[in-house]
Order: structure tokens, then C-alpha cells, then sequence
């Protein structure tokens, strides 16, 4: 059954809004759990304009009650008229700990460590050297992590998905990879870059599978006009031919996938799943970003049904956290000013029950 019925939303809350704080627009939201029961929710919060090279500072603000109340905002990283992108934390070895990785002008990457659930961080330690290896086999200028979270894997590995491009300011041409640790954040390498017939993949999210092989769900400008799919043995190497995913629909726009904690472990995954009539004449440009929706899988991605519609107006970018509770969070950015979808009217985090997920 598919729900749409607003009823089934136990909590709706904006926890950034367009003008506040001495910003125009914040966007490029991302959501985690730790093991402690804090979330974190931090985005790009842009000073000038709604574009991806503006004045761009990082933000975040913690729940200790699942998602209910917040902390105000704080500033994590402000390099001056910098543009500073693409933030992602992942899940440390300790209940209380956390990693971020960032980049500064998509050119450079960082990483941070936080042992008080977020409280506090590190000072940056840059780590572009692991990009420098694709140099040989894709002469970047452009580099991003993420976005969204990143995942631990069973082994203690911690994994993003990334993205380069040679096209400087234009995000496109673009490939794939990732970017990986097995030492607790202390170095970090770089997997092989994914191959196979797709049109500039970009932002790429990840799961672990049951048998603890890794899923990469691609956004991609291919003309099929679905989520592509790779699967690998360890998430750095030996990546399988992209397939496209029928149920899932491509508007050209980042989504988020989860894997459920619990009652059979479902993998969740959110996108605007909608493609305009007329896009297959619009090869790499974008369909309108409306109707995010959240699908399951109960087969480790084989096959999607849709759970819940989220928003069915101007919504895109998204990422999904699962409280302690076991209540599905979603963080999204919702609406247009004066319907232009770039520009972001709030993030909006949506508290969805755990009876939806569950068998």
C-alpha cells in the first residue's frame, strides 16, 4: 500500500529557513544517528545566492530526543567568501564519535573527528592527497564528497561515494568513485572510478548489503531517465556493470538511501520521483525536482514500492537518519522562491513512523 495521508506525519519541523541567520539559502542537506541517539542535521548555508559557488559556510544543529528539539545552529567551517560544500559525517567506532569530510571550492578535501557526538571537532586535516591518485586516470578539477552521510561497514570501514569532473564550474563531464578509510579517519584512499555506459554520473549514495557486498545508488544525466546501480565486494574495487532501476525515476537530482536497523532491515531510499514528459528531448538538463518520495526495499535493492509520498510539491535533495525510536527521519529541501528550485525556502525535517517500516 502506498501512503500519502499528511495524518501519518507524527512531526514537521523547518530547522533552516531561506533569510535566517545572515544567509539567503541553505541547501545540500545531510542527517545522521549516532550511536549515542544523537542526530545531527548540517547543510551549506550560501550568503549570496542560491549557487553552487556562492559564499557557502557549513552548519549543524544536534537532537538529543530523536529529532524532536534542536540546538541553534552553529557554524562549522567559514572560510571567508570561500566556497565551502558537499559536508558529510559518518558514524565513528564510539557511540559518541563522528567524522566529517568536506571540500573548500570543490578543489581541495577536509576531514574532522568529533568524540562528543558533535559537540566539538578537530581542526581540518586536508586529505586531497587521496584524490591525487585518480590523476592519472581522470585529470580532475573538481572534486566533491558525497553528499548526504557516509556509511561504516561491518569490517570498520568507513566509505563516501564521491564525484569528479574535468568541466571546472560546470559539475559535468563527471565520473564516479570512492573515497574509504580502515584506520579511523587517519588515512584515506580512493577506489577504482566506476565504468560503464552512463551519461555524467555524479552524486552517489551507499548502502551495505545482507552478505556485506556494497550498493552504490548513481544519479546520472543518462537517457534512460532512472537511478543506475553498482554493486562491489569491499566498496572500493571490482564494481559491477550499471544497471538502471526501473522503479526509480531520474530527474537529475541527488537522493538518500538507509538501510533500516531493524524487522528485516529493509533498505530505504528518497528522490523527487518524477521525470517531465518532455526530458528525453532535454538530454543533461533537469527535469523539475517535485513529489520526494520515499520507497523500500525488502530484497536488498532487487525491487522498490513506494511508502510514503513526502512532499508532492517543489522538493529535492533529501537524506534519511532512523532515531532511536525507530521513527524514519527525512531532511529535505522543500520549495522554490518564485519556483525556482535551485533556491531552497527551507530544509524540512519530516518524522515518519516506525509502523510504516516495519513487518
Amino acid at each position: 500500500m502506498v501512503w500519502f495521508s499528511a495524518a501519518l506525519v507524527l512531526a514537521s519541523l523547518d530547522l533552516f529557513e531561506a533569510g535566517q541567520g545572515g544567509y539567503q539559502t541553505y541547501r545540500i542537506p545531510g542527517l545522521l544517528t549516532l550511536g549515542d541517539g544523537t542526530v545531527l542535521a548540517y547543510a551549506e548555508a550560501r550568503k549570496d545566492g542560491a549557487g553552487d559557488w556562492a559564499d557557502i559556510d557549513l552548519v549543524m544543529r544536534r537532537s538529543l530526543d530523536g529529532g524532536k528539539t534542536w540546538t541553534p545552529s552553529v557554524v562549522l567551517t567559514d572560510e571567508g567568501t570561500q566556497t565551502v560544500n558537499n559536508i558529510v559525517a559518518i558514524p565513528g567506532k564510539g557511540k559518541r564519535e563522528v567524522h566529517l569530510l568536506y571540500c573548500i571550492n570543490y578543489a581541495r578535501a577536509y576531514w574532522r573527528h568529533s568524540v562528543d557526538s558533535g559537540k566539538t571537532f578537530s581542526a581540518p586535516v586536508e586529505i586531497t592527497t587521496a584524490f591525487e591518485a585518480l590523476k592519472p586516470q581522470y585529470n580532475w578539477n573538481v572534486i566533491a564528497t558525497g553528499p548526504g552521510h557516509g556509511i561504516r561497514l561491518r569490517s570498520g570501514r568507513l566509505l563516501v561515494p564521491i564525484w569528479l569532473s574535468t568541466g571546472g564550474r560546470a559539475h559535468r563531464p563527471s565520473v564516479v568513485s570512492t573515497l574509504y578509510s580502515d584506520d579511523e579517519g587517519q588515512h584515506w584512499k580512493t577506489g577504482e572510478i566506476i565504468l560503464g555506459d552512463l551519461v555524467n554520473p555524479s552524486e552517489t549514495v551507499a548502502v551495505e548489503l545482507r552478505d556485506g557486498r556494497v550498493m552504490l545508488n548513481l544519479r546520472s544525466e543518462s537517457d534512460a531517465l532512472r537511478r543506475a546501480m553498482v554493486i562491489g565486494p569491499d566498496g572500493a574495487r571490482g564494481w559491477s556493470q550499471p544497471t538502471f532501476v526501473s522503479e526509480l525515476q531520474e530527474p537529475v537530482c541527488m537522493a538518500s538511501m538507509i538501510r533500516y536497523p531493524s524487522q528485516g532491515k529493509p533498505i530505504l531510499f528518497a528522490n523527487p520521483d518524477h521525470v517531465d514528459a518532455e526530458a528525453k528531448s532535454k538530454r543533461g538538463r533537469n527535469s523539475q525536482r517535485r513529489n520526494l518520495s520515499l520507497q523500500m526495499s525488502r530484497d536488498d535493492g532487487r525491487t522498490w514500492r513506494v511508502v510514503h509520498r513526502v512532499d508532492l510539491g517543489i522538493s529535492a535533495y533529501s537524506d534519511l537518519a532512523v532515531n532511536r525510536a525507530g521513527e524514519v527521519l527525512v531532511l529535505y529541501e522543500k520549495g522554490g522562491r518564485n519556483g525556482n528550485m535551485f533556491f531552497t525556502q527551507s530544509l524540512r525535517l519530516e518524522t515518519l513512523p516506525a509502523k510504516l517500516f516495519r513487518e
